[in-house]
């Protein structure tokens, strides 16, 4: 007879509560598992996957196509004008950088061309100065001022979306280029002006002439940087704008920032004042802050109830404060929590209220003892008493008084 035993497994088939793993003959993993990463490393995750998004959310608004560059000769970057510098060198055009008005009324002549871009900083004196200088002008962007620059012309819409545009006038310049990457800024032209690339029916490029100085005003000026320079016929437009005549001077921002600039009554805020980059600053600040909140502010679960590792008895904890009112020597607050104790104990056995005043306890219990209503009254709301002795017979009258309570 053959019998056959089952083995027996030496890993349980399931456990509960904490002292499980402790039990002997349990293997216990210590190499850390696949969940316990996950639940260790999720917040530090969380953290950084905001910090990336915080910093990429403002290079991913910000275009690079609109009025963002400074549109400078010497810039060799994507929003720099550079190219085209080298370009109008190489036909023959001499590009002379200057950073204030002062230089470029001093080089300004017949045989030259002042560009002014938005960039530049200018104060009404100097651009009423710089309209009044020979040369023609060509401004790029809605500058400030453009009112004194190119009297007549005025920006109707600012938000023009910056795109390839057919030129859809007669100007010579522009249908040769063919389309450009025009927009940002749509002007109202003057009377015998020529506008051209129209967005939204309103053309952002405008050309005419006054006192015998040809002024070009155009709403953006991304055809003419590094970037852009390559694309559609944003080369020829520029060079046929900019190469006009045998000198361009190139105004731009100087080095170092301008104080006292004339910005004109109200065109000043507060906003202006703020240097770039601040907004997304304090948004990231608000972001890691809030971050901060979740983490230390999460809920740490329920209370856990833990066994004291002594029990002590209520009796030891009165003896232990009277023994500290008595170093103390804190008889006014051993008279005021024994009273307060009795007028608990009493109230309810008298049939009155939580609220009942002090005169109506004093009535009741005065009835109800037989005692003298000011003996009662003393008892239950009188002074602190002077020495120990006192305290003892407070102690004493007012237990007295509960006995009688109770028995009546």
């Amino acid at each position: 007879m053959i019998t056959q035993t089952r083995p027996v497994s030496q890993t349980p088939v399931s456990q509960t509560g904490s002292e499980a793993p402790a039990r002997a003959g349990w293997s216990v993993p210590t190499s850390p598992t696949a969940g316990g990463l996950w639940r260790r490393l999720r917040g530090i995750l969380l953290v950084g996957l905001l910090v990336v998004a915080a910093a990429l959310v403002p290079v991913l608004l910000s275009s690079p196509g609109t009025e963002g560059h400074e549109a400078d000769p010497a810039d060799a970057t994507v929003y720099g004008s550079k190219a085209l510098a080298e370009v109008l060198g190489d036909h023959g055009i001499t590009v002379e950088r200057v950073d204030s008005a002062s230089d470029a009324l001093a080089r300004s002549g017949t045989d030259s061309q002042l560009l002014i871009t938005y960039a530049s900083l200018l104060s009404r004196p100097e651009a009423t100065r710089l309209a009044a200088a020979p040369g023609d002008r060509l401004i790029v962007g809605a500058v400030p001022y453009l009112d004194v620059l190119a009297s007549g012309v005025t920006p109707k819409d600012r938000g023009a979306r910056v795109r390839s545009r057919e030129p859809s006038c007669a100007l010579r310049e522009a249908t040769r280029a063919g389309s450009a990457f025009m927009g940002g800024t749509s002007f109202s032209a003057p009377a015998g002006a020529t506008g051209c690339y129209p967005a939204g029916g309103k053309p952002t490029l405008v050309r005419y002439v006054a006192n015998g100085h040809t002024v070009t005003v155009v709403g953006d000026g991304s055809f003419m940087s590094n970037l852009r320079l390559a694309e559609d016929g944003n080369a020829a437009l520029a060079m046929n704008l900019a190469g006009t005549k045998p000198r361009l001077i190139w105004l731009v921002p100087p080095a170092e920032p301008q104080t006292g600039i004339d910005t004109g009554p109200g065109n000043e805020s507060l906003g202006s004042l703020i240097p770039p980059g601040v907004d997304w600053a304090v948004i990231q600040l608000i972001i890691a802050v809030g971050v901060v909140a979740l983490w230390r502010g999460r809920r740490l679960g329920p209370v856990v109830a833990e066994r004291l590792p002594v029990v002590v008895r209520a009796a030891e904890t009165v003896e232990g404060r009277g023994r500290l009112y008595r170093a103390r020597r804190a008889r006014d607050r051993a008279a005021l929590a024994l009273r307060a104790a009795a007028v608990d104990r009493i109230t309810p056995r008298l049939g009155l209220s939580r609220t009942a005043s002090p005169d109506e306890l004093v009535a009741a219990t005065a009835v109800r003892t037989g005692e003298d209503m000011e003996d009662v009254r003393f008892a239950l709301y009188g002074t602190a008493p002077a020495d120990d002795a006192a305290l003892v017979a407070l102690a004493g009258y007012l237990d007295a008084i509960e006995r009688q309570v109770s028995d009546s």
